[in-house]
């Protein structure tokens, strides 16, 4: 019987289940489940006529529906259905001529529609400021066109049940490598981006000798200059530091493990690093829940190996079928794909297989237990490959591949990948992918402002069974965040139940170096800084991450994003501390104003904005004949605008704050998306700001005052702001960040950061 707790049963609601065309729900999760299991089982056919098709659909329904085995979002989506993409990752080549780059967004737009991430090398585009022979200009560089690929992605999101991702990767001896660094530093850039830098080894050793390095022109290979190998590692370690991006992969070390080197070389990720592709390439993963492989008994609990075998077995024959069934969004991607026949089988709810048998994440028995089982998983993995090999053929590019160099057959280029498992892992009721807990009890906001706390299940189950569990005590964990001061937990608990912040980064390292050991592909892993983390603690943990065999690492240090944001106004932070109360200015008797007619996805929205001798002084919004949520909202945000305004709070401030705010109705103007109601008052704002300012209604603009109006194409507001403060902006639930990905704890919202 399929048992899921609430949390996933509103992600497969909001996400996964069919609707019809008025947008209702007409599917339950067990009827997904069997759309998926009857779709995937019918590959069967493909290389038995005579195989009982209906006796494979049962096995891979009991898969999924125990909830030992998961297939990637896409796949629980589209299988059995019209768009039947059902591939989570892809790599698409981007060339240095304008044709390859309009080419490479047409074809991102039809990924990202299916319901896919994509990942690019910018690498081959030749640098800012260098000759274009053909119109005899200068070219802009990678990152001005990555600003292309992230406007199409923003525009093709705001539709379908999964958002775009993408990952863009630039060599370390590009010569843009800076301008790239820091092109993410501004937090109102790039928001469909995780950014990585392709770092050779040859890199890493003048680093090491603190040597400088050359700068590689792609267009011509000529040497274009040199930089300082340290200077440059410590520009990414600050970047990291500051708010976590670029990461870093190890481009040379991905390529020693290419196991088709003869068919090219892997120059870019997925979105989330774990899996390097060819161009053209995808890959569908899926990931086995290790927590339904404990069993407990007298003498305490124990991993069962034999049902994780067969589990293996039927899940790499579950992803080898995905190959067969599924439907490709271009034909280069279907060519390359079902030429290396790359699966990527993974692992989620490891931290909690660790709680349940009591072993903290952070000793040498988690080591020994992840390198254990992943070593398990790989060698059944691929011997379940050489079956299929022996049933039904070597992948097509076999012939040159380092498995015919050992006399391995495979049906399959890799088998193993560590992926995040965000949305799944909430399915599965898990710990997402290799992480430790989030937390072991939190809050988590509902209806009419209540809250109400989420505790974990071993946690809960230990505590019972022990005699120290109560309401009182969940709370007071809740309000701490650690079981580290609460006396009421016994101290062996407390070892066992430590958080991700909890942890010491250099063991966040340690794990992932111990599941990369036996993983053909990459390790999805964030390695987590608490706050007053210092930079050099960053680059500790890159040297280390590439001493323990890594192929890439990302790093997040609690609260650099509010950091961020806070970083470009340092003068707020001395006002802050001499702050006092004001009290709102009086309405005199009469004001000017102007009214807009904005287009929002609710209807039209009506903003009038007034303004006095010293400004702007009020805002008014009115949803046209509607009334319910939408107008109480609009009257509620424009109340509290005229309060601000009223109090002395700077236009712009609010306009930052307010614009690009989203909700899951956009509105379409010849001017651009609406993205909410909010985010439509701001544009009034706006519009009123820079009208008044002609006019001479605001205080200094006669005098050739420096303050300007904010133009469109100037200025975007910083999107995300909710999600910088964990909040997630779909649900109002508790977001963490993990894998280049903000990623709701309730409703499986995720968003590149």
């Amino acid at each position: 019987m399929l048992s899921l707790t609430p949390n996933a049963l509103t992600v497969l609601r909001k996400r996964y289940l069919k609707r019809n065309e008025k947008g209702e729900v007409v599917e339950t999760p067990e009827e997904m489940f069997r759309r998926v299991a009857r779709h995937i089982a019918s590959a069967e056919r493909l290389y038995n006529p005579h195989v009982s098709v209906e006796e494979w659909e049962e096995k891979f329904y009991e898969l999924m529906t125990s909830l030992k085995f998961l297939p990637n979002s896409p796949t629980l989506m589209n299988a059995g259905r019209e768009l039947g993409q059902l591939s989570a990752c892809f790599v698409i080549p981007v060339e240095d001529s304008m044709e390859s780059i309009f080419e490479a967004i047409k074809y991102t737009a039809l990924i990202h529609k299916s319901g896919g991430g994509t990942g690019f090398s910018f690498s081959r585009l030749r640098p800012k400021n260098d000759v274009v022979k053909s119109t005899k200009g200068i070219s802009s560089g990678p990152v001005s066109f990555m600003t292309v690929f992230d406007a199409a992605t923003e525009t093709i999101k705001q539709g379908g049940t999964r958002r775009g991702a993408n990952m863009g990767i630039l060599r370390v001896d590009h010569p843009d490598i800076l301008e790239f660094i820091t092109c993410k530093t501004k937090t109102d850039k790039l928001n469909n981006f995780n950014i990585s830098v392709a770092i050779t080894d040859k890199f890493m050793k003048a680093v090491e000798n603190d040597e400088e390095y050359e700068l590689i022109n792609p267009r011509n290979g000529a040497v274009t200059g040199k930089l300082r190998a340290r200077e440059v590692f410590e520009k990414i370690v600050e970047q990291a530091w500051l708010n976590g991006e670029p990461g870093i992969i190890f481009i040379d070390r991905i390529n020693e493990k290419n196991p088709t080197p003869h068919i090219g070389e892997i120059e870019s990720t997925n979105p989330c690093g774990e899996q390097p592709l060819l161009p053209y390439e995808s890959c569908n993963l899926g990931s086995i829940n290790l927590s339904k492989f404990v069993v407990s008994n007298g003498d305490g609990a124990f991993i069962n190996w034999d049902e994780l075998r067969e589990t293996v077995w039927l899940a790499v024959r579950f992803l080898d079928n995905v190959i067969d069934v599924n439907r490709y969004p271009i034909p280069q991607i279907e060519k390359m794909t079902k030429g290396n026949r790359k699966i990527g089988l993974g692992v989620m709810g490891f931290a909690d297989m660790l709680l349940e048998l009591m072993i903290p994440y952070d000793s040498e028995g988690a080591l020994e237990i992840a390198e254990k089982v992943m070593k398990f998983i790989r060698d059944t993995g691929w011997e379940a490959s050489e079956a299929l090999a022996e049933e039904r053929g070597v992948f097509p590019n076999y012939k040159g591949s380092i498995y015919e160099k050992m006399g391995r057959k495979m049906r399959n280029a890799t088998v193993t990948t560590i992926a995040p498992t965000g949305s799944i892992s909430l399915i599965a009721g898990c710990s997402s992918g290799i992480e430790p807990i989030f937390a072991v009890c939190y809050f988590k906001n509902v209806l009419d402002g209540e809250k109400l706390v989420e505790v974990n299940p071993v946690f809960k189950k230990f505590a019972i069974k022990e005699g120290f569990y109560s309401e009182r005590l969940i709370e007071k964990i809740a309000e701490k965040g650690t079981l580290k001061d609460v006396e009421e937990v016994p101290e062996k608990y407390k070892r066992v139940f430590v958080s991700a912040l909890e942890i010491s980064p250099e063991w966040h390292v340690r794990m992932q170096a111990a599941f990369q050991k036996y993983t053909d592909n990459a390790v999805s892993k964030t390695v987590n800084f608490p706050r007053h983390a210092t930079k050099e603690d960053v680059k500790k943990v890159y040297l280390l991450a590439y001493k323990l065999g890594c192929k890439g690492v990302t790093v997040y240090r609690d609260g650099s994003r509010e950091n961020q944001v806070v970083e470009f106004r340092k003068e707020d932070k001395r006002e802050r501390k001499e702050f006092k109360y004001v009290t709102p200015r009086e309405r005199p008797m009469k004001v000017r104003g102007v009214t807009y007619r904005m287009v929002t996805g609710c209807g039209n929205l009506y903003v009038t904005v007034n303004y006095d001798e010293l400004g702007l002084f009020e805002c008014f919004a009115a949803m046209g004949k509607a009334g319910g949520c939408a107008a109480s909202q609009a009257e509620a945000v424009s109340r509290m605008i005229s309060l601000a305004l009223r109090s002395g709070v700077e236009p712009e401030a609010i306009i930052k704050q307010l614009k690009g705010v989203r909700c899951p109705a956009p509105g379409w103007t010849k001017e651009g998306i609406i993205y909410s109601c909010a985010d439509a008052i701001a544009r009034a704002i706006e519009l009123a700001l820079s009208e008044i300012s002609i006019e001479g209604g605001v205080k200094g603009t006669e005098e050739g005052s420096e303050k300007k109006s904010i133009s469109f194409s100037e200025k975007r507001a910083l999107k995300g702001v909710d999600r910088i403060f964990g909040i997630c902006p779909e649900c109002g639930g508790t977001t963490e960040i993990g894998e280049g990905c903000f990623k709701c704890l309730f409703c499986g919202y995720s968003n590149c950061y």
